[in-house]
């Protein structure tokens, strides 16, 4: 997607706004280690925008982030339910 769309929609991850310029440089940032890749799209009205997507290798590290949440999520879930029944 286009950054002023993945600006858009990180208010709704995160709860706060993000800043335009630091979502520019991560972006490039995750370019450059292979884990975002982008190209012009000429297509759409008006100026050029840049499009970014996830890589092959971008995609195998969001899979192990929500696999490490979902084992913390567990973890968690199981504290809090021992906590409640003390």
């Amino acid at each position: 997607m286009h950054g002023y769309e993945l600006l858009e929609q990180l208010p709704d991850l995160t709860g706060e706004r993000v800043d335009m310029g630091n979502l520019y440089r991560f972006l490039r940032v995750l370019e450059t280690d292979g884990i975002v890749r982008s190209a012009w799209d000429d297509q759409a009205p008006g100026p050029s925008k840049r499009i970014y997507e996830l890589t092959g290798e971008g995609r195998a590290l969001l899979d192990q982030w929500a696999s490490a949440l979902r084992d913390s999520q567990t973890r968690l879930d199981a504290f809090l339910t021992r906590y409640e029944r003390r």
